[in-house]
């Protein structure tokens, strides 16, 4: 096992509306979290995140610590958290080494002896390394194009359990992972495309066409509609058409409406009818706005991208390409803006902190998860940072 370290670097308006409100490392890329995936590199654990200020002691459930830039001594890895791994080992030397994709360095490997140092060049041989270097947030969205499919295939390997009763399926069953989830009789298995895994403690309802590769993880539930090619992280409560969509996990989309090639922060909320686009009527590349600044994002599909604790009210409709900022509480129109700038409340007022806070405080603990001081603080400094910049 080696020790772990992620550094995540002064990020720019692209990593917007994440970078405001969780180490990137703890996005889902594919079926896993960044930081899962450089461990499974490691084999080992993450011991810190080298993150900005104002994550500094940032509390989630087993996060671990994001502090300042600090020395390392070896052994153990620095990954880049723009760099998403493919799980390939990369055959380390005795000395250290630079970890390199497609020419560009992406991590170190930190030999014995040897100590990395904050901010200074760090030599020796380079290292190819497989994966996915990301630019942005829209990226998260090409990850599940990138590694999906193999990530749901290695659920296949082990298996799990027989195909529910009274499933109706398209394809080969051993692309059907069921594990100890309940899944109710009528629900449509499509795996045609790539396999369907189901973590435990989930209840899909009856009514539900589930088409792979698609990803739901514990704990979740899913009461019915078409949800395709998808990475639903824990918790996540799921209704309607979702397609290409990454879920960070507790988030709520539990009424019909589409959304399509999107990103739902944790505690994100979506009220009936909320509806994405995710293609432009000229079927060109889609830029971002965020505030006075475009991002081309390379994509000709993206929805909405929406950071935690993101509300929005019954019957929203997102343009393509839209940013939705940390806590924004998005009514008071029928189309919202391209960009919704954080903790907006409606269509031009500002969420109060104590009101911001009082809510999760009340959100929350309804999936078990309690807000401690040490996690209150942490939306606090996310508040102030945002509300500031």
């Amino acid at each position: 096992m080696t020790d772990l370290y992620l550094l995540q670097p002064d990020l720019a308006s692209d990593w917007y509306p994440f970078v405001q409100c969780r180490p990137i490392s703890e996005l889902r890329v594919g079926a896993w979290l960044l930081r899962e995936r450089w461990e499974a590199i490691a084999a080992g654990e993450t011991r810190a995140v080298f993150g900005p200020p104002h994550l500094h002691g940032f509390a989630d459930d087993s996060t671990p610590p994001v502090t300042a830039a600090e020395p390392v001594t070896g052994p153990a890895l620095i990954g880049m958290s723009t760099f998403a791994p493919s799980g390939v080992h990369p055959d380390l030397p005795k000395g250290p080494a630079r970890l390199v994709n497609d020419g560009v360095v992406v991590g170190w490997w930190v030999a014995p002896g040897t100590t990395w140092q904050p901010g200074t060049e760090f030599g020796g041989d380079e290292v190819t390394i497989e994966g996915l270097e990301l630019h942005g947030s829209y990226d998260l969205v090409t990850a599940l194009e990138y590694f999906l499919v193999a990530d749901t295939t290695d659920f296949t390997h082990e298996g799990g359990d027989a195909l529910p009763d009274g499933s109706i399926l398209i394809g080969d069953p051993v692309d059907v992972v069921v594990l100890s989830a309940a899944v109710e009789p009528g629900v449509v298995f499509d795996v045609r495309h790539g396999p369907v895994v189901i973590e435990q403690r989930t209840h899909v309802k009856s009514g539900t066409r589930l088409e792979g590769p698609l990803y739901i993880g514990p704990g979740c539930e899913v009461f019915g509609g078409q949800i395709s090619h998808c990475s639903i992280g824990p918790r996540c409560k799921i209704r309607g058409e979702l397609a290409f969509t990454v879920a960070v996990g507790y988030a709520n989309k539990a009424h019909d409406g589409f959304v399509g090639h999107s990103v739902l922060g944790r505690w994100v909320n979506l009220g009936a009818g909320t509806t994405t686009s995710n293609l432009k009527n000229t079927y060109g590349g889609i830029r971002l706005q965020i505030g006075d600044q475009r991002i081309e994002t390379g994509r000709h599909n993206l929805g909405t991208l929406f950071g935690d604790h993101a509300k929005t009210a019954i019957g929203t409709q997102f343009e393509t390409g839209t940013v939705v900022g940390v806590g924004a509480n998005v009514f008071g129109w029928t189309r919202a803006p391209k960009y919704v700038p954080p903790f907006a409340w409606g269509d031009g007022g500002i969420m109060r902190r104590d009101g911001f806070l009082d809510t999760a405080a009340r959100v929350m603990p309804r999936r078990d998860v309690a807000v401690t001081e040490p996690v209150r603080q942490t939306l606090a400094r996310i508040y102030d940072h945002a509300v500031s910049a």
